[in-house]
């Protein structure tokens, strides 16, 4: 069963830019190691709140297990608001 990943998380304004380009490699990296290819969105009412989506994830223990290094490779947990955190919720079909 193929599983849908939503990541989000805050990124203060000053961070933006170099946080985009760092969330851009990782997703165009982890499209080329799982054949996932990710989107990023920012909150309509709240451009600090960002999400990474990601859809269709067959293999779901590989596929976090690829994210996961990619997140700590590109450093984006530094580039996130001190005291916040990715928060990671998974959602399947019916």
């Amino acid at each position: 069963m193929k599983s849908s990943y939503y990541i989000y998380y805050r990124v203060p304004a000053e961070n933006a830019v170099r946080a985009r380009t760092a969330v851009s490699i990782l997703q165009r990296e982890l499209s080329e190691t799982t054949g996932i290819g990710g989107r990023l969105l920012r909150r309509r009412d709240d451009e600090t709140t960002w999400m990474e989506i990601y859809e269709n994830v067959a293999d779901g223990a590989r596929f976090e297990t690829e994210l996961a290094g990619l997140v700590e490779r590109h450093g984006i947990s530094a580039l996130i608001a001190p005291g916040s955190s990715r928060k990671l919720e998974i959602f399947r079909s019916f």
